[in-house]
């Protein structure tokens, strides 16, 4: 029992981590320079960020959900 709450917390991290990087891969093809103000390049930077993480969890949190969800599926035919 203890091992599966270790997996668990295992594929959770390294979602998050990928996500995290996906997103932040994503989010270059973007030109936030036009957006922000001039002479504000740590704001910027915080802000994107910020953002990154904010996404990136959201999607990694979707994507938990749907494989939990997916596991108890087969609760349903016993």
């Amino acid at each position: 029992m203890m091992s599966s709450f270790g997996l668990q917390a295992l594929i959770s991290i390294l979602s998050h981590l990928f996500f995290i990087g996906v997103t932040w891969w994503a989010l270059q093809a973007i030109h936030f320079d036009k957006l922000l103000r001039a002479g504000r390049v740590i704001q910027a930077r915080v802000l994107y960020i910020l953002l990154t993480i904010a996404i990136g969890s959201s999607v990694s949190g979707f994507f938990l959900t749907y494989l939990g969800y997916s596991r108890q599926l087969p609760l349903l035919f016993e």
